[in-house]
């Protein structure tokens, strides 16, 4: 058995395992393109006797944790052939891969989960939901009188990725897009966009829609303000001759929409969307921003991590007076951690999608009621989204 990067000339054979995992199919001048585009350094395979048997893609991308931007290991693709199944591969793949992510210093990793309780096993959690909305046109919001515009289809790509990066960067979790990400993952031909801009002249918000089956399906809602919220309503609501209603999709958990409707009933989902994972605890740890405290303190905690050795222990955790946080690794192999907890757990818990509290009363951390009181109190109160699919 043998786990490595593909080559060049394994296009074929990757694509080919992809299309029979995936039920798709790529033909004619769409498979030369994709072909083009094939970057093999980034697809991990196992092979034996030379035939590919499971493969994964490593993306290397960058995620907004407490407004800043971290390298984040994106996995996507994982594919394996049925008579391959249940034989371990994919669990080798994603064993390597973390330690490939944690030599490459890519603190987080993320993944859309086909089944949510098989990548539980290997330390990757919910961190993230979204909500979907379907609004009748008699339920719109109401049209409002704002000082602004909205121009539709004529801004450039800077424009909407400085709206997006502001409206981004308050959440966890979140990318930070790149100009290729904008181009073959956002934005197509069928894609619309109306900005609006404010009676200065600003760019305070944006909308991504498209029209299908006398519905506009809105794909992102962003803006910074609620006059901005309202001035692309009124646009979207404007088109009421040409549409029966609006379908929104990967809302924020946050958002609070239906509450702000003339009528607030309109059928709602949220859905658990993306799973993330702290691939070094110790340097996610040390480079995160905690509440700051009258004093510095610090408590044992174990981190069950079976997949991960580098983080699987007990620690030293201690955070001083000025917000900053350290992971001692302990030499002690008897001594009773203050606190406990699966990396999983750990991940969620700093990305701000449960609190602490929360945690310990679901049996997900397990303390002194000293140390998870200190632990509710040095954790910052924080939001989670993300917009994107991979």
């Amino acid at each position: 058995m043998e786990i490595r990067q593909l080559h060049a000339e394994e296009f074929e054979p990757s694509l080919t395992l992809s299309e029979y995992a995936f039920k798709y199919t790529v033909s004619g001048e769409d498979r030369v393109k994709q072909e083009l585009k094939f970057k093999p350094e980034r697809v991990w395979g196992i092979f034996e006797d030379g035939k590919l048997n499971a493969e994964l893609t490593l993306l290397p991308l960058q995620a907004y944790i407490q407004g800043q931007a971290v390298s984040m290991g994106g996995i996507a693709g994982v594919a394996t052939w049925p008579e391959n199944r249940r034989q371990g591969y994919v669990a080798k793949l994603l064993q390597h891969t973390l330690q490939v992510m944690n030599e490459n210093g890519q603190r987080l990793s993320m993944l859309h989960p086909f089944l949510i309780p098989f990548y539980r096993k290997f330390g990757w959690e919910v961190y993230c939901e979204y909500k979907k909305y379907s609004i009748p046109v008699a339920k719109f919001p109401l049209k409002t009188d704002i000082g602004g515009v909205v121009r539709r289809d004529s801004a450039n790509l800077e424009v909407l990725d400085q709206l997006y990066n502001q409206f981004a960067a308050q959440y966890n979790g979140t990318l930070l897009r790149t100009k290729e990400w904008w181009q073959n993952n956002v934005l197509d031909k069928d894609t619309h966009h109306g900005v609006f801009f404010s009676a200065q002249g600003e760019a305070e918000g944006y909308v991504l829609y498209k029209l299908e089956n006398n519905q506009l399906v809105i794909d992102e809602f962003v803006f910074l303000n609620e006059n901005a919220r309202r001035g692309l309503w009124t646009f979207l609501a404007n088109h009421d001759s040409m549409v029966t209603g609006a379908e929104l999709k990967l809302v924020p958990s946050d958002d609070i929409l239906p509450y702000l409707l003339p009528d607030p009933r309109i059928p709602q989902e949220n859905y658990p969307y993306f799973m993330a994972r702290i691939v070094n605890a110790q340097a996610f740890v040390e480079s995160f921003s905690f509440n700051k405290l009258t004093e510095a303190r610090k408590y044992t905690v174990y981190i069950q991590d079976e997949q991960a050795p580098w983080n699987e222990g007990i620690w030293e955790w201690s955070v001083n007076n000025l917000g900053e946080g350290s992971l001692t690794r302990s030499d002690s192999t008897d001594m009773q951690a203050d606190l406990s907890c699966s990396i999983g757990t750990l991940t969620v818990l700093l990305m701000g999608y449960k609190r602490p509290q929360e945690l310990v009363l679901y049996g997900k951390i397990s303390g002194s009621a000293e140390a998870v009181k200190w632990l509710e109190e040095i954790t910052p109160q924080a939001k989670t989204a993300l917009f994107d699919f991979f």
